[in-house]
């Protein structure tokens, strides 16, 4: 049911979610030697190239599960209790996302005594937050005009 609005706020985040996945989300500049490093989803990249996987993937795996999550929230637009449901966990995801972003920039910034610029593509999942609740609102509602559209039968 492409027609109701909760779906094409579903597909937006879950456009916005992937859009996330495939870019880079963070700039870092150290301080000393003035190499640029490049945060993803995954890994963080250095001036080389070179990959370093220790940090990253907590995101990387918050992002798909809510990926998968949203697919599957958006075809099951005929059972409306759980899509709310799917949708509440799929805002808990997005925010500890947002959470562990920040802390990860942090502690990364910290770490390599570098300055730290946020890429554009940061504010993907925080946006995609907002769209997964304006769903869950719209969904709540509809549930609401089915009940009381149910008592108005009985």
């Amino acid at each position: 049911m492409l027609q109701r609005i909760q779906t094409l706020y579903l597909l937006a985040a879950l456009a916005f979610c992937i859009g996330c996945l495939c870019s880079p989300i963070a700039h870092f500049l150290v301080t000393g030697t003035g190499e640029p490093v490049r945060m993803y989803n995954l890994w963080l990249t250095d001036a080389q190239g070179a990959h370093l996987f220790s940090y990253c993937p907590v995101l990387m795996a918050l992002l798909l599960i809510t990926s998968t999550a949203l697919v599957f929230d958006i075809f099951l637009f005929a059972r409306r209790t759980l899509q709310m449901r799917l949708a509440t966990f799929c805002i808990i995801l997005l925010a500890a996302w947002c959470i562990a972003y920040g802390i990860l920039v942090y502690l990364l910034a910290g770490e390599m005594q570098a300055t730290w610029r946020p890429h554009w593509t940061a504010a993907l999942p925080p946006a995609a937050l907002i769209l997964v609740y304006l769903a869950f609102r719209g969904i709540h509602r509809d549930e609401m005009l089915v009940r009381s559209l149910d008592r108005l039968r009985d």
